[in-house]
């Protein structure tokens, strides 16, 4: 039996990062009934590179059912507060005040219906001085201090992912999977709330902490690491990068031994310890590149790997789906879709005994029509 069976979430979703959240509950076999505007979620448009659909909605939207109502007419607000009456969970990623003004608030929604569980997910909360600007995935990382800490020396850039939105749907996961624990001691749903900048913060707890007990912010450095050296990329003579992680002193000594072929740095006092390191990595940056000239990227992974040291190689993003540990551990499975049968990587968390979800991604509002019917809301059909 799929752990969230018989759990019914209705999802007022857009965008990142409440679908994020609402498929990962769908994965464990909550039913999720995704509601759209009548022309659909707007990410549904983002691009048309999956077969014609947009990367970002089947990334997100497996395992649903979609109805579509018009939620500033009366006939859909009340199908909507029908089917709700019987739902356990309830989640929105609206603009601010958009769910209030469409009648219903939370703490509305907590006196109709005292067993749902109801989770906001919002930019910057639902008080303070941020509480109506504009949240998108970049302005977030901008004022959680990400994009100071991330690029180059030369330039400030933002993640290649959305971390933000990623970072708030996990922790609306969690929350609404914690309240679902709660209810069946209290039977008593909860109001869960989730601010973007706030998830992102706790993300950014070692920088933070190194910035304001330190009295400077990390260095952009790149793909290097900013306290630690060397830790990062690196060229072989065949042009191409490895990266690699020193981590202890135990690693540094093999390092010197078994790759630079130089064991007297290990003991050299310019770089005895990772912070002289960091101190003096102009220095050491040039041994490293003088002594890496003598091998390709293979050997020099080979010579890592022997003397257990951390590497990679600096695939691309087109070389996941051929990633060979995803393929040795059967990763991949495909879902149906309105373009056809699309890849899906199955989700990171293993059961010994639960295979997790892999349905349909739906059409917009394919199944509006039946859950009207179910919910008896024939009557509301626009």
């Amino acid at each position: 039996m799929l752990p969230l069976k018989g759990i019914t979430v209705v999802s007022l979703e857009q965008a990142v990062a409440a679908p994020f959240a609402t498929r990962q509950l769908a994965d464990l076999g909550a039913r999720v009934i995704k509601v759209e505007r009548e022309d659909g979620d707007f990410a549904r448009g983002y691009d048309q590179t999956v077969n014609g659909m947009s990367s970002h909605f089947v990334w997100l939207n497996r395992s649903k059912e979609s109805i579509a109502l018009d939620l500033k007419s009366e006939k859909g607000k009340s199908a909507l507060d029908k089917i709700l009456s019987q739902a356990d969970v309830f989640v929105y990623n609206l603009a601010p005040g958009a769910v209030d003004r469409l009648g219903f608030a939370p703490e509305d929604l907590r006196k109709k219906y005292p067993q749902l569980i109801i989770c906001g997910i919002s930019g910057y909360g639902t008080d303070g001085p941020y509480t109506n600007k504009k949240a998108y995935d970049l302005l977030i990382q901008c004022e959680a201090g990400l994009v100071s800490i991330t690029g180059t020396e030369d330039e400030p850039s933002k993640a290649g992912i959305s971390v933000a939105d990623i970072a708030a749907g996990m922790y609306a996961y969690t929350g609404i999977l914690t309240a679902i624990i709660a209810r069946y001691q209290t039977n008593e749903g909860t109001v869960v709330e989730v601010s973007m900048l706030e998830a992102l913060c706790e993300w950014m707890g070692y920088p933070m902490y190194f910035a304001d007990y330190g009295g400077k912010d990390p260095q952009r450095t790149g793909a290097r690491h900013a306290t630690i050296y060397p830790y990062g990329p690196f060229e072989a003579n065949d042009k191409k990068m490895v990266f690699l992680a020193i981590q202890n002193e135990r690693e540094w000594r093999q390092f010197t031994e078994r790759i630079l072929n130089q064991p007297e740095l290990a003991k050299d006092e310019r770089f005895h310890t990772n912070s002289m390191r960091v101190e003096n990595k102009n220095q050491l940056q040039k041994i490293i590149a003088e002594a890496l000239e003598e091998v390709n990227s293979s050997q020099l992974i080979e010579l890592l790997e022997e003397a257990k040291i951390a590497n990679a190689r600096l695939n691309t993003v087109k070389d996941i789906p051929d990633h060979p540990q995803l393929k040795a551990r059967d990763r991949w499975s495909e879902v149906d879709s309105p373009v056809g049968r699309l890849k899906a990587l199955i989700p990171p968390v293993t059961f010994e005994n639960i295979e997790t979800v892999m349905g349909p991604i739906a059409d917009i509002g394919e199944h509006t029509e039946a859950i009207l019917e179910e919910f008896n809301c024939q009557s509301l059909r626009a």
